[in-house]
Parts: C-alpha cells; structure tokens; sequence
C-alpha cells in the first residue's frame, strides 16, 4: 500500500492511497469465497460452482467491486493509523481507480490554537451603582402586579383591562375574529397595533365601536393595508392600588416587615443583577479579546455539529422537529435557510470554546475531583426527586460538571489577568 498525505486549509488532510495489486488479487478471492458460498449457479449445489464458472456467470466486475468495497475501510483504517492522522470526523472518500484499488480520503484533523500574548489584554470592571429612581420604578411595578383587577362601571381609561369582541376585516375578508379577548388600553409605543388604544378610550360596558385603521408593515401580505375594525366592549377592569405602605409590604409573604426593607431589598437584588450583567459582559470582553489575538484551524465538522445542537435546542423548544417544521413552513423558511443564519453563532461558540480550552491548558487549569464533589453536592441539596439525584451524580453528568468549572476557572483566570487583579 502506498499512501501519501497533504494538509489543506480548513484544518483537513487529504491521504491518496494506492493498493498493490498483490493485495487487492488477495481481496479479489476473498470475494470469489464470500459470494459463492451464497450463488446459486444453474447446474450447481448452492455455494459449490467454481470461480471460472462464478466469472462468467456473473462477471469478474462483480466481485472486483466488492472486493474493493470490503477493502476500502480496511486500507483507510491503516492509512490513518501508519501517518498518525488525527482524524475528529468522517472522511470525504472520492475513488480514483477500482482495479487495483486507489482512492483520495479527505478528512477533518484537531483544530490548531495559536494564543497571542493574553497578557496585553488590559479591561476595566464596571463601576455599578443603583439609583434611587430604579428601586421606585421596581416598586411601582411590584405594586401593580400585587394588586388585582377589578370590574368598574365607568367608561374605559387608559391602564384599564378589556375584555373585547373584536373582528377586522381587510378587503371584505375576515382576518381577525376572537371573543371575550383581554386587551390592555395603553399608550405605550410598542403596542401591537398603534391607534387601537384610542380608538376604545371612553368606551362603555356593552358599547360597540367601528374604526378603520392601517396595519403595520410586519404583516406580510396584509402590511400596511386599511383594516375595519367592530368592538365590543364586554367589561372594564381596572386596579384600585393599596396604599404603599408597611402592611402591603407584609402581605408579600417575603418575610419582611417594612417598606424600608423592601426598598433596600430591591435595591439588593437590582445591584445584584448589574454585577451578573456587568460581569457577564466583562467575560465577554475578555474572550472575544482572546480570540482577536488568537490564530485558529479549525474543520467545518466542528462547526456543523455546534449548528446541530443548536438545531436540537431549538426542537425542544417547541416541541419535537414536526412542530418546529411547522413553525418553519409558518414564517415561509426551510430548515436549511435556518443553519445558515445559525452558522455564525455556532462559529463564534467554536472559535470561544477552542481559545478557553488552549487557555486553559497554558495556565495549567486543573479541576480537583473535590471540587467535582462539592458541585454535585450543591446541586443535589436544590433536588428533591430521586431519579434527578441519580442523573445529577451518574459519571455523565459529573463529567460535564467537570468540563463547566474547568471552562468558569479558565475564564475566571483569564479575567484576572485582564483586570490586573492576578
């Protein structure tokens, strides 16, 4: 056998490999004793006709063919292992000549990470403060949502809920038609339809109105196009808000007794999530800085196979794959059409997760099965159900515990480094 390799961009080799003839003679009668002892040759018992008799009878480019076929993932098995190839996908087989056999395999290799000197990046941590105007706004927000709604015998307001008959025709046909439909009368610019609110402010209980308007341009053959509206205005309600006070803070159950308290809760929990925001975006930095300085090869298989799991998530989303394909042909776009716009994601999640990785090992991270435990352990005191304990402490699932912490302490270093702090 004679083999020969060549790198090529994309992180791929392609191996040309050539069969002796002496080998593939051998392969040849291989196939003569594979297939006879299965032919069923007129004159013969089942298995027992000669080789000449099987050539003629069938053809010597019968069992060439096969012979080749059962000799082709033999040689490339050989091939790959002789030229140490690090293969990471399956080949690409394209066959020169069958007879002695001679094929090209191209195949996707390890990717290849050059870091450049992470020790220039320079971030500063964001400064995060909490104003006082956002605790009140959160506060404002928590008391309406405590507060329910109640039937009121007055014409409709803006902040009140509806609950509408409503019907839309466009060109004499119906393209909206619901009943008892819950409709908040706001002002706000992001409403679904501008104009609708206004058109029912003022309205009784009982009341009929009819209104034209035009639609908006994201509905697809219907955009932009005048609608006529009938409503029936069924019932109002609106929120008769308590007072702000200590005894509303003690009906939220949250264990504690006075507005001041809440205030300083929220005020709590606001600057705790600016932190998470604010770190989120520092790693986020720091990673894509990384990347900038880094020089990667890496094979499409990777990028491919990230596509696929986010194609994956995507079905759990909605479902399983027929109610994703639905959704699909809904929005007029094949499953093809979404991988491409899910490609450059999946290649920045490659292009991150390779830097960390070769980041992780030039900084000697290591993650100490102690540490593995101590993850479990936490995970299973928020667990309550057997079978979910059972999964969370399976050797599966500790390995990717262990994968998580490794990447969070690669980039945790590599914040330090980023910030000065190290």
């Amino acid at each position: 056998m004679k083999v020969s390799s060549e790198k090529i961009e994309g992180s791929q080799v392609v191996l040309s490999v050539e069969v002796e003839e002496q080998e593939m003679e051998e392969a040849v009668k291989k196939a003569y004793h594979r297939l006879g002892a299965k032919a069923a040759v007129p004159g013969f018992r089942k298995g027992k006709a000669p080789r000449d008799t099987l050539e003629r009878y069938y053809g010597r480019e019968a069992f060439v063919e096969d012979a080749a076929e059962h000799l082709l993932p033999e040689v490339y098995d050989r091939a790959i292992q002789e030229n140490g190839v690090d293969v990471i996908g399956q080949p690409q087989i394209d066959v020169v000549q069958v007879n002695p056999l001679s094929f090209k395999a191209t195949v996707p290799v390890r990717p290849t990470t050059e870091l450049g000197d992470y020790h220039e990046i320079n971030l500063d941590r964001e400064e995060v403060t909490v104003e006082d105007e956002e605790v009140e706004a959160t506060l404002e927000r928590l008391h309406h949502m405590q507060t329910p709604w109640e039937p009121v015998e007055r014409p409709a307001q803006f902040g009140d809920l509806l609950a509408v008959d409503v019907k839309g025709t466009v060109e004499e046909r119906v393209v909206i038609d619901e009943k008892e439909a819950p409709y908040l009368l706001t002002t706000d610019p992001e409403n679904a339809l501008p104009g609708f609110s206004e058109q029912l402010e003022g309205a009784e209980r009982g009341e009929e109105r009819a209104f034209s308007l035009a639609l908006p341009e994201d509905r697809g053959e219907l955009s932009g196009k005048e609608c006529s509206f009938t409503v029936v205005v069924n019932e109002i309600k609106a929120k008769n808000l308590a007072e702000l006070d200590d005894e509303f803070v003690k009906s939220l159950g949250q264990d504690l007794e006075t507005l001041d308290a809440l205030k300083e809760k929220i005020a709590s929990d606001i600057r705790s999530r600016k932190e998470a925001e604010a770190r989120s975006r520092l790693e986020d930095s720091a990673v894509e800085a990384l990347v900038g300085l880094s020089v990667l090869e890496y094979p499409d298989i990777l990028v491919e196979n990230e596509i696929s799991a986010l194609m994956d998530e995507r079905e759990r989303y909605f479902g399983d794959r027929e109610k994703l394909q639905a959704y699909l042909e809904s929005i007029k776009k094949t499953e093809e059409e979404l991988r491409n716009e899910l490609r450059p994601g999946a290649e920045r999640i490659v292009r991150r997760s390779l830097v960390i990785h070769k980041f992780a090992d030039a900084e000697t991270i290591e993650v100490s099965p102690a540490e593995v435990d101590a993850e479990v352990e936490r995970m299973l005191q928020n667990t309550t159900g057997e079978a979910v304990r059972k999964v969370i402490d399976s050797p599966t699932t500790r390995e990717t515990i262990r994968r998580n912490l490794h990447t969070r302490k690669a980039v945790d270093r590599l914040i330090e480094i980023a910030t000065g702090s190290a």
